[in-house]
């Protein structure tokens, strides 16, 4: 569907949440910052999701990211919901704002939307949407699941991992690339100028083409 995808801004919506009114680049402010959605309160997969999202925080916080919630139903739902995230969740504290869109605007906006799943009342329920967004406010990665399918947080934390590598390095990540393994240099990256970029070295695969274009390195 048309909307709000990679690279685009999002907007400066000012939105209600079970911590009070915030508007959205108030609260990214120069931070990476991690919106996702959930299709309602008090709902199986949701519940798990935001308890593992509250469990990983501190994850997050380590890195400096922000998160932000949003569930279509009001901030008197949210605040009765927390205590059976919590609950589901011992230990774990579920410490970031949650928006509340009872009347389904603001997932239209921020592209959250899931064509196929409508409430008991024929009213558009939000996809299993993530986004993550840059200091500069535009969508760096967007996840996009069907309602009935859980996210993976490890993944989210990989993938995360892997924006702010190449976002201080000139390089990008491998297939299956995790914290700590090797990285590829970006092929705009002169062969001299990586000398000078990777003072640790670096080292070239030996390909049939003889093309010298998959160098890894560590940063």
């Amino acid at each position: 569907m048309p909307g709000l995808t990679i690279g685009d801004t999002i907007p400066n919506l000012e939105v209600d949440t079970n911590q009070g009114r915030i508007k959205l680049y108030d609260y990214i402010s120069d931070i990476w910052t991690i919106i996702f959605s959930h299709p309602g309160d008090f709902t199986p997969v949701c519940t798990t999701e935001l308890g593992i999202m509250a469990a990983y925080a501190s994850k997050f916080a380590e890195r400096g990211v922000k998160l932000l919630g949003l569930s279509c139903d009001d901030v008197k739902s949210h605040n009765e919901w927390i205590k059976d995230i919590e609950a589901y969740t011992p230990g774990s504290k579920v410490t970031y704002p949650i928006i509340a869109d009872p009347n389904r605007e603001i997932i239209k906006q921020l592209n959250m939307v899931d064509p196929d799943e409508k409430d008991s009342s024929g009213n558009q329920l939000p996809s299993r949407a993530l986004h993550i967004v840059g200091p500069d406010k535009k969508v760096k990665l967007s996840f996009l699941y069907p309602a009935s399918t859980g996210r993976n947080m490890d993944e989210v934390v990989r993938a995360l991992d892997s924006l702010l590598k190449a976002s201080k390095h000139k390089v990008a990540t491998p297939a299956n690339w995790k914290q700590g393994d090797p990285v590829v240099i970006s092929p705009s990256v002169s062969n001299d100028q990586a000398k000078e970029m990777f003072p640790n070295g670096y080292q070239t695969v030996d390909l049939p083409s003889k093309k010298d274009y998959l160098r890894f390195t560590n940063v």
